[in-house]
């Protein structure tokens, strides 16, 4: 079934967000909005469902800003730290709803979330800790929220083994240098993609600008945006004359519709 679909850019920043801490750069000084970059995160509204995709440190701040007033899933690409440290916040949903949230990752991305929110995964009846319900994720299988599909598949962040999602016309890929030939079948002729572009030069584990390019082309996707950017890579207004006209950068706040 096909549904209309509302993607926000709830931050489109690296690990240590723009501006980054003691930085003096042009971009960091910058005053254009479209360079205060929030870590990583987007949110997909479908069907009647409320999706996000990673819960980074700045997930209240995001929340708060696009009032987000319920939400009915979590998903995770991986575990590190700029992906995963909101997850204490879910509990303001759970307050809400009066009910668990609904969390999906893969076995791998679970261990690791157990391991830092001890707390969450092994209840004591302390009142007021998060709540979530486990549901486990394997890449190249598909799974259903409420009557929305979501294709899960694996991107490589350099050794990192990173969860993409691809819903309906829409593909989100991000933290990865490196995927597949069955991956890049899954994105293939996506209206929308999201890949992440750290910055111009060559990375251990992320794809570069022109990398990114070359991958929407390849993929004969019809809109890309980049997220996952550094202030390594150039001030927005600068950065986006240099783009073809199917190529964006995507910027916090930033809201697209797939009709």
């Amino acid at each position: 079934m096909a549904f209309k679909m509302k993607i926000t850019f709830l931050g489109t920043g690296t690990s240590s967000g723009v501006p980054m801490i003691a930085c003096e750069c042009d971009v960091c000084k910058s005053e254009d909005s479209r360079d205060k970059r929030l870590r990583t995160s987007v949110m997909v509204e479908t069907g009647g469902q409320t999706l996000v995709i990673d819960s980074g440190p700045d997930f209240r701040q995001q929340m708060l800003a696009s009032r987000v007033m319920k939400l009915d899933a979590l998903l995770f690409t991986h575990e590190h730290k700029d992906h995963v440290a909101g997850m204490d916040d879910v509990r303001a949903f759970n307050f809400r709803a009066k009910k668990p949230l609904d969390v999906y990752a893969t076995q791998h991305v679970f261990k690791c979330l157990e391991r830092e929110f001890h707390y969450v995964f092994h209840d004591d009846g302390y009142p007021g800790v998060p709540k979530v319900n486990v549901n486990l994720i394997e890449p190249g299988t598909p799974f259903d929220i409420s009557g929305l599909e979501v294709m899960p598949f694996r991107v490589w962040h350099h050794k990192l083994p990173v969860t993409a999602f691809r819903i309906g016309d829409f593909s989100y890929v991000t933290d990865a240098n490196a995927m597949d030939d069955e991956a890049k079948d899954v994105i293939r002729r996506s209206r929308v993609m999201v890949i992440n572009a750290l910055r111009k030069e060559k990375h251990i584990s992320h794809f570069t600008l022109d990398e990114a390019i070359q991958l929407a082309k390849e993929l004969e996707v019809e809109q890309t945006f980049l997220t996952h950017i550094s202030h390594q890579l150039g001030k927005h207004a600068e950065v986006s004359v240099e783009l073809p006209s199917n190529v964006a950068l995507a910027f916090d706040g930033l809201e697209v519709t797939l009709t």
